[in-house]
């Protein structure tokens, strides 16, 4: 007995070794009332500020940004015969020797004024801000104690995320954050391959390229392999550029990250939470980071949450997202829907990210006039509201650190529309339906992720509403050119006492039956955008 009792206290004494050096390879995190547990978690509440907030602007901007070509370059460049992998060779050289590394040497931000910049959006009606922390490219944008590849390293030799945080507290804004890196295990495979025709067919790619070749260089001293990744085998079907579409949760033959890349991972985004402190943290993750082949995601979710309300006095500020999420899930954070909405009013508050262009800068939509406009943009923003969310918006940014003229003159067509209109926007809650008109029966469902944006035609013929009080805002999706038919609002179902038009002094001629409220043909309207009615109830 006396020997079994020896044993059984050496395998507790090892196990206990075993949990304090994973405690020391991820932190203990900030000691609170949130567990790194679902259950725990489902405590979380949204914050009022964010439910009143409504409208975010959002600069994804990175190295990425510097070839002008649009997103996902630092995948795409190294898949044969795609145009970005023609364009590097042509500026850059064969990805056998000039890398995305490269891309990220040539990036010097040279035109940055993030002031200028947060002072404009903030001028667009932005109630916070957002910064991109770091890609699927594995470039963090700050001064980061865990990876050395960094923007104060090299790059623009600037932390940008210090930069952008010091702009939006002088402008008075929420500052967010969004982490995209976790998924770059996979996502820069393509690294790791080489072309199958021409000169250089079977060479590698610069993917598993290691710090001892980097002599004489200009990244002597940094290994590539903590920027690519790339210590593992690829992934099932990996010679498809597209296969990662289907693995993103970490399924379907996608290589498991190891140990070592999950709590690097955790430290350098515990890093960035502590260092900043941001207001909103976004992951570009189904769930959360990681999951569910590691609890780093839920780690830092109680993380941040914790040192939040310790911050706040006890207070829980702190607004969280997670895209593709279930009922339970969207109890535990925010559920963000990219480039799209859901069908109907949401019991609890999300938000729609999306952008007027490409995420990343791509010249060809600013020379190709294919920018969503400031009409565009408008119309979206109201559906969201209508539907109990928010819009976090990405204005994309050039290389150079600059917006271009076509992004400014949205962005003032945008303010303007808001110095007038913005009452029925912020502050607001969802009416007891979103809307009426054409589009309210028209099928349109998200289709995972999100994606269903623009595939419904909204005109004049569509009203959106959304509340404050006793009063009901009725958004004409486009410039009315006859009378206006509510239906929702006729006798028996709403008593009005007054109704107007923000932006305009003209009197408003209206009557209520059993069939619906009518308002008159107006003689001039305020505005080419969406024109609101303000009614009193």
């Amino acid at each position: 007995m006396r020997r079994r009792q020896i044993i059984s206290i050496a395998f507790v004494v090892l196990a206990l070794q075993q949990v304090t050096l994973v405690q020391a390879q991820q932190g203990t995190g900030t000691a609170g009332k949130f567990e790194p547990t679902w259950q725990s978690l489902k405590e979380y509440q949204v914050p009022e500020w964010f439910r009143n907030a409504k409208f975010g602007i959002w600069a994804h901007w990175g190295p990425q940004c510097q070839p002008e070509q649009g997103d996902w370059y630092g995948r795409y460049m190294y898949h044969e015969g795609s145009e970005q992998y023609k364009w590097h060779v042509a500026n850059y050289g064969h990805p056998s020797k000039a890398g995305f590394k490269e891309v990220i040497n040539d990036w010097k931000a040279q035109n940055w004024d993030p002031e200028k910049l947060v002072a404009l959006y903030k001028r667009a009606g932005a109630q916070y801000f957002f910064a991109m922390a770091n890609h699927h490219d594995n470039l963090d944008l700050w001064d980061s104690k865990y990876q050395p590849w960094n923007s104060v390293r090299v790059g623009p030799k600037k932390d940008i995320v210090a930069g952008w945080a010091r702009a939006a507290k002088n402008n008075n804004l929420p500052f967010g954050l969004s982490v995209h890196a976790s998924h770059a295990w996979t996502w820069f495979e393509t690294s790791q391959g080489s072309d199958k025709n021409g000169p250089l067919a079977g060479v590698p790619y610069d993917g598993n390229i290691t710090k001892n070749e980097g002599t004489g260089t200009w990244w002597e001293g940094l290994d590539p392999q903590d920027l690519y990744a790339q210590r593992h085998t690829l992934s099932k079907g990996s010679e498809d550029v597209y296969s990662l579409w289907g693995q993103w949760n970490w399924d379907n033959g996608a290589s498991t990250p190891s140990a070592e890349y999950c709590d690097k991972f955790y430290n350098r985004v515990i890093d960035l939470v502590d260092r900043f402190r941001p207001d909103l943290l976004y992951f570009d993750d189904s769930v959360l980071p990681l999951y569910p082949v590691s609890d780093v995601g839920l780690k830092i979710a109680a993380h941040y949450y914790n040192q939040n309300q310790a911050t706040h006095q006890g207070k829980l500020e702190a607004v969280l997202f997670g895209k593709v999420l279930n009922e339970e899930q969207k109890k535990c954070m925010v559920w963000d829907v990219e480039r799209g909405a859901p069908e109907q009013i949401q019991p609890l508050a999300w938000q729609t990210c999306t952008c007027i262009g490409d995420w990343h800068y791509k010249r060809s939509i600013y020379e190709q006039g294919q920018y969503k406009s400031a009409k565009d943009v408008i119309l979206m923003l109201v559906d969201i509201v209508s539907k109990n969310g928010n819009l976090l918006l990405n204005i994309p940014v050039r290389g150079d650190g600059s917006i271009d003229d076509k992004e400014v003159a949205i962005l003032e067509d945008i303010a303007a529309w808001m110095k007038v209109n913005s009452e029925s926007i912020f502050d607001t809650r969802p009416w007891k339906i979103f809307g009426e008109g054409p589009s309210v029966n028209v099928s349109n469902p998200v289709n995972v992720q999100g994606f269903n944006e623009g595939k419904i035609r909204l005109t004049s013929d569509d009203i959106r509403f959304n509340s404050k009080g006793n009063v009901l805002y009725a958004t004409v999706m486009g410039t009315p050119a006859e009378s206006i038919s509510i239906k929702s609002l006729g006798k028996g179902k709403a008593v009005i006492k007054r109704i107007e038009v923000l932006g305009s002094k003209e009197k408003v001629l209206w009557k209520q039956s059993s069939n619906g409220l009518v308002i008159e043909k107006l003689k001039s309207v305020p505005n080419n955008i969406a024109v609101v009615f303000k009614i009193q109830m």
